[in-house]
């Protein structure tokens, strides 16, 4: 499966990669934990088949310290005892928002109070904001067929500058 075009280097595809950069900048610098932002970047991606986007936030998590044990772990999230309520609150709450169109009804009551009580409004802002850009991010990729495997730790970020 070969790329149908290189956003990256087409002159609006390029535009637009960094004003998208610049908006995960953003989130990148909110109070959103870290290791958060990845392993909901992660969820979201495995769920909607991005090869660039797993590949990208496995190698930025990697590079910021995430151990290998709970990114493998991350699609059985539910089934693992390696996260955190707050994380596993991000993670139902990725998962609840990344599928809209296969529930009909959104993010549940239930996992809105458990993001409540573990993140305070900067945060859950964040971490909506968050899952709203990764699944934009992950459209974008799947569409021209983005492939995994060639991006490098910090790549991404570097678009912002």
């Amino acid at each position: 499966m070969e790329p149908r075009i290189d956003l990256f280097t087409n002159e609006i595809g390029a535009k637009f990669s960094k004003r998208f950069a610049n908006l995960g900048l953003v989130i990148h610098q909110s109070p959103l934990p870290k290791s958060t932002q990845e392993l909901v970047s992660l969820r979201a991606s495995q769920i909607n088949g991005c090869g660039w986007c797993i590949d990208m936030h496995t190698k930025d998590a990697a590079a910021a310290g995430e151990t290998p044990v709970r990114l493998n772990l991350v699609a059985a999230w539910r089934e693992s005892t390696v996260f955190t309520e707050a994380e596993r609150a991000a993670l139902a709450l990725t998962e609840e928002g990344t599928r809209l169109a296969d529930a009909n009804h959104g993010v549940s009551d239930e996992t809105w109070a458990q993001v409540r009580k573990h993140y305070d409004d900067d945060q859950i802002t964040a971490l909506v904001s968050l899952v709203a850009l990764i699944n934009a991010a992950n459209r974008l990729a799947v569409i021209v067929r983005q492939q995994g495997g060639s991006y490098e730790a910090g790549m991404f970020a570097r678009m912002t500058s």
